[in-house]
């Protein structure tokens, strides 16, 4: 299932708005794909990030993947626990296994963002 109120990007990361904080993870699509995650590398707080730049990577014990950042913004936290635990991306990808939160310098950058439909139509288009 896709959550409804979140935005998303072609590159499988998620976000979710509260005033001007975005929270940023991987889709549940996204962490089946990549299966057993034991790693996961992200920005320190304070970094800068642009839309669409890198902002870290996640392996599994098979590959590894660039995340990309949905937004531009300043990093104002990051999932700690996922450096001693990062099976909670696979376990729980919208809620325990969140990446980070950036405070957006343009929340109007979420509209060029996918909704949960035109993700879902995204991924079937992926499998065509």
């Amino acid at each position: 299932m896709i959550p409804e109120n979140l935005k998303y990007m072609e590159s499988h990361e998620w976000t979710r708005q509260e005033g001007d904080i975005a929270t940023i993870g991987i889709s549940d699509y996204a962490q089946s794909e990549i299966q057993d995650i034991v790693y996961v590398e992200l920005p320190e707080v304070g970094t800068e990030l642009t839309q669409k730049t890198e902002f870290g990577v996640i392996e599994s014990v098979k590959a590894a993947f660039d995340l990309y950042a949905p937004v531009s913004g300043e990093v104002i936290a990051v999932n700690e626990s996922l450096l001693d635990a990062p099976e909670q991306v696979n376990e729980s990808p919208y809620d325990d296994g969140w990446m980070l939160k950036i405070r957006m310098t343009d929340s109007a950058e979420l509209d060029a963002l996918l909704d949960a439909d035109s993700y879902q139509a995204h991924i079937e288009a992926e499998h065509a």
